[in-house]
């Protein structure tokens, strides 16, 4: 990756880093990205799913979709991913925080046509959200494939940021008779909800009974 002012880290920099394998950590460890663009002078910051192998993050949707057809003719992108791990609770207002991770990551995309490429890149966005479904269900038809957009989109340059750790109070707050902490906060997957058409006798597999994140 090369690193440019548009990724500089400018706020807190101590906080942050352009290590891939911190960058690694949170982009495999989320769910949903917002992808920021410009169409015809109008920002727009869409959230969706995606999918990661190696430097590549992969998007898809219906062929329909503003946010890939405009992505796909490759105008700069930025892509952020946030995961919220608690709130720091200080003694003043002012110092209330929050205890995160987040990536912010720019680069270009561009349409995947092959059809074995586009099933693969989808087999990556499947498998980021639970490893092992893609090997159990349906793969997609020449149908689903056609009004599908995969996008590929390769991080030019990216920064991660965290932030961990109790309030920092002004030393004269510290004496104050106010509760002061972190209330953690977890995406926590709960018991899985079989379908009302479930064929009788399936059982809820490993990898969903077994299934964590964040």
């Amino acid at each position: 990756m090369i690193l440019t002012n548009r990724s500089q880290l400018r706020r807190l920099p101590a906080r942050g880093s352009h290590d891939f394998e911190s960058l690694r950590k949170i982009l495999d460890a989320g769910f949903v990205a917002h992808v920021g663009f410009q169409a015809h002078g109008q920002p727009f910051v869409i959230p969706t799913l995606y999918g990661r192998d190696n430097d590549k993050l992969y998007l898809h949707g219906s062929a329909a979709s503003r946010m890939l057809g405009e992505l796909a003719t490759g105008v700069p992108a930025c892509i952020t991913v946030t995961l919220v791990d608690g709130l720091v609770l200080a003694r003043s207002a002012f110092h209330h925080s929050m205890n995160y991770r987040s990536a912010v990551v720019f680069g270009t995309a561009q349409k995947i046509v092959d059809p074995d490429q586009k099933e693969q890149a989808l087999r990556v966005i499947s498998e980021h959200l639970l490893a092992g479904r893609w090997n159990e269900v349906r793969g997609p038809s020449e149908r689903e494939l056609k009004a599908t957009t995969v996008l590929e989109f390769s991080i030019e340059e990216a920064s991660a940021k965290i932030r961990q750790g109790p309030p920092l109070d002004d030393e004269e707050d510290y004496d104050l008779p106010v509760w002061a902490g972190i209330l953690p906060l977890k995406l926590e997957a709960k018991k899985p909800e079989p379908d009302s058409r479930l064929v009788q006798g399936i059982e809820v597999p490993q990898y969903v009974a077994q299934s964590r994140h964040g």
